[in-house]
């Protein structure tokens, strides 16, 4: 039974919701049935209920868009699209103490979990009984939803005070606890609750002994990073112990999917897909409008690239609702081998059908007369057709002469291939005679996709793509969204051998094998076929039934991507695993894929280069998990990666400062809220002191 029964709880008052249970698929029903004295927490029921409350907390990540804001803007993988963003990716002066759309939300809302945490932890073994059979796991809950809330908060704004206790009235005293003292709590906190989860769930979607273990690894890792390099000293070689032995315990009982795409392969609502081995944690979500709440997931609107002004296609369900916040960068496209490693492919969208007949694009006489169309055309006739591919994305590399620009216009694209006109809209990494560039000058671009600014077209991240939703328009997005994996332990395993040193760079490569093989292509294997969320359109009864996303001329969803022409070689079904395989660091260090990029960073020792390429590996594995901005300023390599790869740099409307934005402002409203211990308010120079520098 999946776990989507839930109830809504107003946080820091006497209001809480009533849980129903049921028979059915249902969790997380945010349902507020009456209203309880927080003397309802002093009972069996009321603690049932506050612990399940609690969960919808681990839903805020992908509720709105902070999501992307907070955890994939401003990197290496992505720079801002059709909607700019100057505070978050260009790190721009509307980044500040006074940013209400999501540095406050994560405030707000990682204290608002911690509070019933407190509670759980305070009255559990008080009230619940140590005989009851889920005593032990309302009690973990607690420690795990605190020590979540705190790790999501000190991985944002640094040292937080730390409240442990609930509270009975209101509270304005507060000091900043230092980010050693929070670190420690976190990890204690996760400690209990490894003792006290059970190996696996009453309910799909309740946290887990390994859960724990994932989250006592990656806390260890993160002390043990370069942030906090000032003071972690005494506890590197223990953390890094504890990462290997965490995580592996997780890779243990969560083994690896077979296949990458079996990750991304939704084909409805509460299938099978949400539920395979590899998911360790995942934010509940379903097509129960009722389970919605004022968000529900919306990550799938942020990643796409517009299409829907492109003749021949109308926006519809299978291809998304494009708000296109982010775009891929060339470093994205230049990090993955891209013939051999079917992550890219299973990842990203290259080619979008064509569903909208009467308005595609037509042969005009011009081409005929240009002596470029494909033999056969007359004027007038459609270059493609509903069920066809309507737009096609190149991910080429420099040197293929194959491709020249012809003619674009707003919602017409025409492109050359070997002298021959592109029937579908045809955008381009490289052109013909264009060199390397890592597209960061925004007055010195390659190809006919980077130079559109605002970026609304780019090489889209397919991980979210949602065919479930009920409308064209909605935002609420139907998937659960992964927390947790166990490929993100494999990865932790290899960085906590590689910072051990050079004589573990042989452990951290078999480990990293672990992902480079299932990466490669099985013998047999279709290199030409798109999966991903969009295809849930074909059981969505909103489509088929409603006729409300769904053309009689097809889907914007293809099945196809451009994997042979973008590679330009000739068709195969050989394995290419042996070719994804690390031999030995030497084929790290001298990896074709990395050489650019150690280049650029100025990487030049073995351990610079085994970092960058665990770094790299990261991308290949995780792009777009809303893991990469916190992993960049852990590690310290936000300020070089934001500068040589993400054209902010080069626009003009912000820029990154590493004395400044390796954390988030403390949010305005919180210092204006809190006073001295006497009950003062805090004067302008007390309220400097609490907030990060720069700010």
């Amino acid at each position: 039974m999946k776990f989507k029964n839930i109830v809504s709880i107003a946080l820091m008052t006497s209001v809480v919701g009533g849980m129903t249970t049921s028979c059915g698929d249902e969790f997380l029903k945010e349902e507020l049935k009456t209203e309880f004295s927080t003397d309802y927490f002093k009972t069996q029921d009321g603690l049932d209920d506050l612990a399940t409350g609690a969960y919808l907390k681990l839903k805020f990540k992908f509720n709105y868009i902070w999501g992307i804001e907070c955890y994939n803007m401003g990197v290496d993988e992505f720079t801002d699209a059709n909607n700019q963003m100057p505070a978050w990716n260009h790190y721009g002066d509307a980044l500040n103490s006074t940013e209400g759309g999501a540095n406050q939300p994560v405030w707000d809302n990682y204290y608002g979990l911690i509070e019933p945490a407190n509670v759980l932890i305070k009255n559990v073994p008080e009230f619940y009984g140590q005989s009851n059979a889920d005593y032990n796991t309302r009690l973990g809950e607690g420690y795990f939803m605190r020590a979540y809330g705190y790790f999501e908060l000190v991985k944002q704004f640094g040292g937080v005070p730390l409240k442990l206790q609930p509270s009975t009235g209101p509270e304005t005293y507060f000091t900043r606890n230092s980010e050693e003292e929070v670190y420690a709590q976190i990890i204690s906190d996760l400690e209990e609750a490894y003792k006290l989860l059970p190996t696996t769930p009453a309910q799909v979607g309740r946290v887990t002994k390994y859960a724990a273990a994932h989250f006592l690894a990656k806390a260890h890792l993160f002390r043990a990073s370069e942030a906090y390099d000032k003071w972690n000293s005494a506890y590197k070689n223990d953390d890094l112990d504890a990462v290997i032995k965490y995580a592996t315990e997780v890779v243990n009982a969560h083994p690896l999917c077979s296949d990458y795409v079996q990750l991304w392969d939704y084909k409805e609502a509460n299938g099978a897909n949400e539920n395979v081995s590899e998911v360790v944690l995942a934010a509940q979500f379903s097509n129960d409008e009722s389970t919605w709440g004022r968000f529900g997931n919306q990550m799938h609107l942020y990643y796409p690239s517009v299409y829907q002004d492109m003749k021949g296609t109308n926006r519809d369900i299978s291809g998304g609702r494009e708000f296109s916040y982010v775009s891929a960068t060339e470093y994205t496209m230049e990090v993955f081998d891209r013939v051999n490693d079917s992550r890219f492919w299973k990842s990203f969208i290259t080619c979008y059908g064509c569903n909208n007949t009467k308005n595609a694009p037509t042969w005009t006489a011009e081409d005929i007369a240009s002596g470029k169309a494909p033999a056969g055309v007359a004027a007038g006739d459609k270059r493609f057709v509903g069920g066809q591919v309507g737009i096609k994305y190149i991910v080429n590399n420099p040197g293929d002469d194959r491709y020249e620009n012809y003619a674009s216009g707003a919602s017409d694209v025409l492109v050359s291939k070997d002298g021959v006109l592109q029937a579908p809209h045809t955008f381009v990494r490289y052109f013909k005679g264009q060199d390397f560039n890592w597209n960061t000058d925004i007055k010195n671009l390659t190809g006919n996709y980077y130079g559109v600014i605002p970026h609304k077209r780019s090489v889209a991240l397919s991980k979210y793509r949602d065919g479930a939703r009920n409308s064209i328009a909605s935002q609420f997005g139907t998937r659960d969204a992964i927390i947790a994996r166990s490929a993100e332990d494999v990865l932790m395993i290899a960085e906590a051998y590689i910072r051990k040193g050079e004589s573990n760079y042989a452990q951290a490569i078999e480990w990293i094998n672990k992902l480079r093989e299932r990466a490669g292509y099985a013998a047999g294997e279709n290199r030409s076929v798109n999966v991903d969320g969009g295809q849930a359109y074909k059981n969505n009864s909103y489509c088929t039934g409603k006729g409300g996303g769904y053309s009689a001329d097809g889907a914007i969803y293809s099945e196809q991507n451009t994997y042979y022409e973008s590679n330009n070689i000739a068709e195969t079904t050989a394995s290419s695993k042996a070719a994804m395989r690390l031999n030995s660091v030497d084929d790290v260090y001298n990896s074709p894929t990395e050489q650019r990029i150690y280049k650029v960073l100025k990487c030049s020792t073995n351990a610079e280069k085994m970092m960058c390429f665990l770094l790299d590996e990261r991308t290949r594995e995780l792009c777009g998990e809303a893991l990469r901005w916190e992993d960049l300023a852990r590690t310290r390599t936000l300020d070089a990666r934001w500068h040589a790869f993400n054209d902010g740099v080069s626009r003009g409307i912000g820029d990154f400062k590493a004395d400044k934005h390796y954390y988030r402002p403390i949010p305005q409203s919180f210092l204006d809220g809190i006073t001295t211990e006497s009950g003062a308010g805090l004067t302008a120079e007390q309220k400097q002191a609490m907030q990060n520098p720069g700010y």
